[in-house]
């Protein structure tokens, strides 16, 4: 513990104090680009901040970006296993089908999630860990950008925490018709994983397209030293994903694209071992996207483009419960149906204006059903779902956010008006309906202290708005029985930040330090006395107040052109004032530090994962039988990665948990992996 608070605060001491000395002797010398080794450059275009194109050192906001091929170096098992990647990401697992990420200490519905512009979050998107990024393919990703602590303004409820959206790969055309195909295969010790990718793309002048199909079969978790094969954990993935794009014109193109992930048999394992299920699984874990979008230049006066996307979108998960000793099959089946429309418009002006506007509307419907089978008489009965059958969330949306650019410094504004209308159906109570709005907004100010470097200040205000889950949800979540209520406000945040970045041809470094008042929270409150199930009954209500504070920082430091040493650290503090304890599931403090050694053909990564004991507990924490008895200790972890390109094959060995060491994510219903390694092989054609 003493050791890993050591290298911490030495960290933090070097990434403040030794920046100017590294830079003024590192003036005149150059290298390739950063992206030859797999570093974050603060020269890339990210999206997430103000829904267009900027450079992340000129963004006054904490954005990170992993790209896939990042993603396939380090053979990133899932979506919310690439996060690991990433400054200022701590994931919890659930379960081994799973992964959450939590951005400045919050999580599930507080944090907001996107797929190419569209809300993955809907209205069963509940409080607490999750594991809907999962649903995501990771092999259809081309980059995932972390907006931390911000999102409101640009995407609406849930971005208290922050947003997190993938991206798809972009599509672009060619001078002579282009044909190009990858197949990759995967494999893990033990069992873990056996995975099968095949790609095909084509573009020409006028169209391009790409189709791709992923089956995979994963294993039982394997754990280090004394914790061994955690059953049940595995679980089996069919995907398929399609993109078109037609260059209508110079000025105009059409983009279509269809996304399927389903996952079947996806145990959590914590509730057959410490809540005595016989079976308690997902199946299915499903997801399909499909989407148009239309984009316009237009560059008539200040209007310079327009953006319009349509999206239907549907969420399926089945959960299948069994007790030891019981003939009562339980099949719980949740569909959520999205559908989506947006408007937006970029314009901008003189004196470095620039703008970005538009209107959004979103549609959820809710199905949900239970059936309860008797296994010794095989009868069946219908009963209520975990959500009021037929319920609806609507969003309706404007915003706008302006850019003002004046020599050396950078003035960022914006707001959103957002209402909702949520209708719920409930034969204990009848039909309700809220109609529950908020105004937020942010502001920025950023000043250029050179061309390579930038200090910010900025303030926004988000939003959560009460969902269909906190309104309607009766029956067993986790370790508790819901009921529902239909008073509910929206949830509030007052987030202040100060931020600097810098960036020269050897060494990229960032560091945010950051305040977040929330306020009006809904949270779970226990009913005295009341029991279901053997399990203790809990309310919904706007009854809390909290904040949230911390540090983050992270830098790569190139050598030479062979050798690169990064790192990252964060640290977060949560205090509940209303009930005067911590914060629930507040991360420790953890961070990363890895060694590169790139040749022409090949690199090596040595790699550190370092997370402190998390023994500041909420009472929430101390009833999670996820959590240990006395908090979840501390670890440290050793892993390397190789990659070796030879023709058209390119080889990935992962070699992960040297030292066997026995390690969890706070708060998670399973532990990491134990000694292992994987081979990845991709040939392209």
């Amino acid at each position: 513990m003493q050791r890993i608070k050591l290298f911490l605060i030495i960290f933090g001491s070097f990434t403040l104090s030794s920046l100017p000395g590294i830079l003024i002797a590192q003036k005149n010398d150059s290298l390739p680009g950063l992206d030859s080794l797999p570093s974050q450059s603060l020269a890339e275009v990210v999206i997430s901040a103000n829904r267009y194109g900027s450079l992340q050192l000129k963004t006054p906001e904490a954005i990170s970006v992993i790209d896939h091929k990042s993603i396939q170096k380090f053979q990133l098992r899932t979506a919310p296993e690439a996060l690991l990647q990433t400054p200022g990401v701590f994931v919890q697992k659930t379960n081994h089908g799973g992964g959450s990420a939590f951005l400045r200490g919050l999580t599930g519905n507080q944090t907001l999630l996107l797929v190419d512009g569209i809300r993955l979050s809907n209205a069963t998107m509940r409080y607490g860990p999750n594991q809907y990024f999962n649903t995501i393919d990771v092999f259809s990703i081309e980059k995932i950008e972390v907006l931390r602590g911000s999102g409101s303004v640009q995407y609406g409820s849930d971005a208290i925490g922050g947003t997190i959206q993938a991206f798809s790969h972009e599509l672009l055309v060619a001078e002579k018709p282009t044909w190009e195909s990858t197949l990759l295969t995967r494999i893990a010790t033990h069992g873990m994983e056996q995975s099968l990718r095949g790609d095909v793309n084509y573009r020409n002048k006028k169209v391009a397209f790409r189709a791709g199909i992923t089956a995979r079969n994963f294993g039982d978790l394997v754990g280090g030293d004394t914790t061994g094969r955690q059953t049940p954990t595995g679980y089996r993935e069919f995907d398929f994903d399609l993109k078109g794009k037609i260059f209508l014109s110079p000025s105009t193109d059409l983009t279509m694209a269809y996304q399927r992930v389903h996952q079947s048999d996806v145990p959590v394992y914590h509730k057959v071992v410490l809540e005595n299920f016989a079976v308690n699984k997902m199946d299915p874990q499903k997801r399909e996207l499909a989407y148009i979008r239309l984009q316009q230049k237009i560059n008539a006066g200040i209007l310079k483009s327009a953006v319009f996307t349509a999206s239907t979108q549907h969420n399926e998960e089945g959960r299948e419960l069994l007790k030891n000793g019981s003939s009562t099959l339980r099949n719980e089946n949740d569909a959520v149906r999205s559908f989506s429309f947006s408007a937006e418009a970029f314009a901008s002006g003189r004196n470095g204006w620039s703008a970005n506007t538009g209107l959004e509307v979103y549609n959820d419907m809710v199905r949900s059903s239970r059936t309860d089978k008797d296994l010794s008489t095989d009868v069946a009965v219908l009963k209520r779902g975990l959500y009021p059958d037929g319920a609806t969330m609507t969003s309706i949306a404007a915003f706008s956010m302006h850019t003002f650019e004046l020599h050396n410094w950078n003035l960022t504004a914006g707001a959103r008006l957002n209402t909702y209308i949520n209708k719920v159906k409930d034969e204990a109570v009848g039909p309700t309906k809220l109609t529950p709005s908020a105004l937020v907004g942010n502001l920025a100010i950023l000043r250029k202290l050179n061309k390579k470097s930038n200090l910010f200040v900025s303030m926004n205000t988000g939003f959560r708005s009460p969902n269909i889950d906190d309104l309607g949800t009766l029956g067993i979540v986790d370790f508790r029985y819901e009921t529902p209520n239909f008073d509910l406000q929206p949830e509030h945040s007052l987030q202040y930040q100060m931020g600097y970045k810098y960036q020269n041809h050897k060494l990229r470094g960032e560091l945010y330090l950051y305040r977040n008042e929330l306020y009006n929270l809904i949270v779970r409150n226990r009913m005295v006395g009341d029991s279901i199930e053997g399990y203790p009954v809990y309310q919904k209500k706007n009854v809390e107040r909290a904040y949230i504070q911390g540090v983050e920082t992270a830098w790569d430091l190139e050598l030479n052109k062979s050798w690169m040493v990064s790192g990252a650290m964060t640290y977060t503090y949560g205090q509940n004032i209303t009930r005067n304890e911590p914060i629930r599931r507040i991360p420790p403090l953890f961070g990363r530090l890895a060694v590169v050694y790139k040749l022409k053909d090949c690199w090596i990564n040595l790699e550190w994962q370092s997370a402190a004991k998390q023994d500041r507990l909420a009472a929430g924490d101390k009833e999670d039988n996820r959590i240990p008895i006395g908090g979840t200790p501390g670890w440290n972890i050793f892993n390397i990665n190789t990659n070796y390109e030879i023709g058209r094959f390119n080889i990935d060995l992962n070699l992960l948990n040297l030292f066997n060491q026995d390690y969890r994510f706070h708060g998670s219903g399973v532990n990491g992996y134990g000694r292992s390694a994987s081979l990845s092989v991709m040939v392209t054609i």
